[in-house]
């Protein structure tokens, strides 16, 4: 099967964030799924790409009536497996010393001396702004707070004493099993619901589907 998307390993390419999409997560959920209500490929597949969901799908041997949109897709509550994750990059990193602000506005300001990385995700692609202050994202399998506000294309995170090299992945959201923010802290931020953040970000950021 060629899929619609283009399939690469997790982290492949450049700099800008991804929207990931597995293959297998998708492939694992479907048949848990049965018994829904939904128009699953609704809002392009609640972001995940409406013509990639149908093909797996097909490939299943099924089509898309009669699923449940939760645990297709993997949303909080449905202890499924998440299908879509965010990931960017660190572009670098800076000293702050104390009572230094950040980002526009200053809504944040170091409370002691520390150390801060600009990584690649903001508004543009789905990171609202609602998130800055509030959540953490996952580097180098260690939890990090976004600090200030979010910019339109990039997140300022304080890294503490973490030694964090440029190109470092960034996920902003995942697989909680594997220590990854999830999407319920997002809903929590946000007030936002989860589809509503999935299909958000699969508009905005560059999506891509990884095995």
């Amino acid at each position: 099967m060629t899929s619609p998307l283009p399939v690469r390993a997790p982290g492949a390419g450049g700099v800008a964030p991804v929207a990931l999409v597995s293959i297998a997560a998708l492939r694992h959920n479907a048949p848990l799924a049965a018994g829904g209500d939904d128009d699953v490929l609704a809002v392009d597949g609640w972001g995940h790409g409406a013509a990639w969901v149908a093909s797996v799908l097909a490939e299943l041997g099924m089509d898309a009536t009669g699923l449940d949109a939760a645990t297709l897709y993997g949303l909080p509550g449905s202890h499924a497996r998440p299908v879509m994750s965010l990931r960017g990059r660190a572009l670098g990193t800076k000293s702050l010393l104390r009572g230094e602000g950040v980002s526009y506005g200053y809504t944040h300001r170091a409370p002691h001396d520390t150390t801060v990385a600009l990584v690649t995700g903001g508004y543009a692609q789905g990171v609202v702004r609602a998130l800055g202050n509030a959540v953490t994202v996952s580097i180098d399998g260690r939890r990090h707070r976004i600090v200030g506000r979010v910019a339109m294309d990039v997140s300022v995170v304080d890294i503490g004493d973490a030694a964090v090299e440029r190109g470092a992945e960034v996920v902003f959201f995942g697989e909680p099993s594997e220590g990854h923010p999830s999407l319920e802290e997002w809903a929590d931020a946000t007030g936002w619901r989860a589809g509503e953040i999935v299909a958000t970000v699969g508009v905005r950021a560059e999506r891509q589907v990884t095995p």
